[in-house]
């Protein structure tokens, strides 16, 4: 990794659908929690990127109109979210920023494939959301 800030782009679909917590009621709801919850990341950084990095959170459908806050930047798909991202990380690797980390966080196969295709890294959405609370224990 270079000394530069790393660029996180987030599949908020992906990483919201990871954990079944009735997200699928409030679509934009869980949209906000989740990009309220990457404010700290930002910050922080991720394991293995340091921070600050700069996050960009992907949304799309019914959470389209969730905003940015400081610290993230939405990016609402006006189709696919996979799309979208493949297209993010294609300008990064063509721009003038291609020097720095682009993570991906996704657990979606072929958005891995198309991304990791143009030199971006994935993580799983455990990366930035903590596992519910166990059952039972």
């Amino acid at each position: 990794m270079t000394n530069e800030q790393a660029l996180v782009i987030v599949d908020a679909a992906n990483v919201v659908g990871s954990v079944p917590d009735g997200w699928w009621r409030d679509r934009g709801g869980a949209a906000e929690r989740l990009r309220d919850s990457l404010v700290p990341y930002a910050a922080d950084g991720l394991p293995g990127h340091p921070g600050p990095v700069e996050v960009v959170l992907v949304v799309e459908g019914a959470a389209r109109d969730v905003a940015s806050v400081p610290g993230v930047r939405v990016e609402s798909a006006p189709g696919s979210g996979d799309d979208l991202i493949a297209g993010l990380v294609a300008g990064w690797a063509a721009g003038p920023d291609a020097d720095r980390d682009c993570v991906v966080v996704t657990a979606d196969r072929g958005l891995r494939q198309r991304v990791g295709a143009y030199g971006a890294r994935c993580a799983g959405p455990r990366t930035v959301r903590p596992l519910p609370p166990s059952r039972g224990a």
